[in-house]
């Protein structure tokens, strides 16, 4: 973060620190004395200035009676809050429902061309390059792997953006590459993701609102053949000749992404099934080509 970045989000931060005392009626000086701090702290800390630690923003925020999240994040909108009150009642399954409800119910779901963009998400060894490439193909649509659109992006390898930026970074440029490609693609294409993409609920929300997704899943001992016959034991840390230890590492990771890989529009097992028997498994699961008869706002007519 730069310096001039650095200023201006102090200064965000003792607007809000500001504006959340103002709110509870609050002199500096009682909040000092509630909260421990001094107060010559907390006039620099509204004023900017403050070199704030994370104990002292939440010694602050116990004493304004709120959580140190909702001092970081924006305020909602009165009825926003009050759904959001209601969402956290429910569970992962009842909330991945009310997703759909909203989206379908008040037009939220990014409708338009959605069903032509098909994205393949599971772990690494369960056919997606190679099902997908066919599948694109057989639909007659640009196959792409969001990893190669990710490094176009930063205008970096993988390990790159890695080293230079993080998870965090990494993260940003996969949420870039996916409004890009969705926008760049109203006619349809087929898209392979990382495994892990499911675990990031932000991006795979995103994701699923403007792609079709389906979840290629494969038995363990598949997976890890496929892996091994791949040459790349990533994301599975062994060493050589461990393949037991390799073989819980990828179990457990399934367990782990298994009840959000079931999220997905549909599923496709390819276990035990030749590689034609799945193709027709995949292309019976997503939604059919439009009728290229039916002229849409996005076809070029030819002449």
């Amino acid at each position: 973060m730069s310096g001039q970045e650095s200023k201006a989000t102090l200064s965000e931060l003792g607007s809000r620190v500001r504006a959340w005392r103002a709110r509870r009626g609050m002199t500096r000086k009682a909040l000092a004395s509630d909260s421990g701090l001094s107060e010559r702290f907390l006039a620099d800390v509204e004023s900017g200035k403050g070199n704030v630690s994370i104990n002292s923003l939440e010694a602050a925020a116990r004493a304004l009676n709120i959580s140190i999240l909702e001092l970081l994040q924006d305020a909602p909108r009165p009825a926003l809050a009050r759904a959001q009150g209601l969402l956290a009642r429910l569970d992962d399954t009842q909330l991945d429902q009310a997703y759909g409800l909203l989206g379908s119910t008040f037009g939220l779901d990014d409708s338009l061309g959605r069903d032509r963009r098909v994205a393949l998400i599971g772990l690494r060894g369960a056919g997606k390059s190679t099902l997908g490439s066919q599948l694109a193909a057989e639909r007659g649509v640009p196959f792409i792997e969001l990893d190669r659109e990710i490094e176009r992006e930063a205008g970096t390898s993988m390990n790159e953006i890695l080293l230079l930026h993080g998870q965090a970074g990494y993260r940003r440029y996969e949420r870039r590459a996916l409004f890009r490609i969705a926008e760049e693609h109203p006619d349809g294409v087929v898209m392979t993701t990382g495994g892990s993409i499911v675990s990031e609920r932000e991006t795979f929300d995103l994701l699923q609102s403007r792609f079709y997704c389906v979840w290629l899943k494969a038995s363990p001992e598949e997976h890890m053949s496929r892996v091994v016959a791949q040459g790349d034991m990533r994301p599975f840390t062994t060493t050589k000749g461990a393949t037991s230890e390799a073989m819980e590492d990828l179990r457990r990771i399934l367990a782990s992404r298994e009840s959000l890989y079931a999220r997905a529009d549909a599923v496709v097992d390819t276990a035990a099934r030749t590689l034609k028997q799945s193709l027709t498994d995949l292309k019976r699961a997503v939604p059919a080509v439009p009728d290229s008869s039916n002229t849409s706002p996005h076809t070029k007519e030819t002449t």
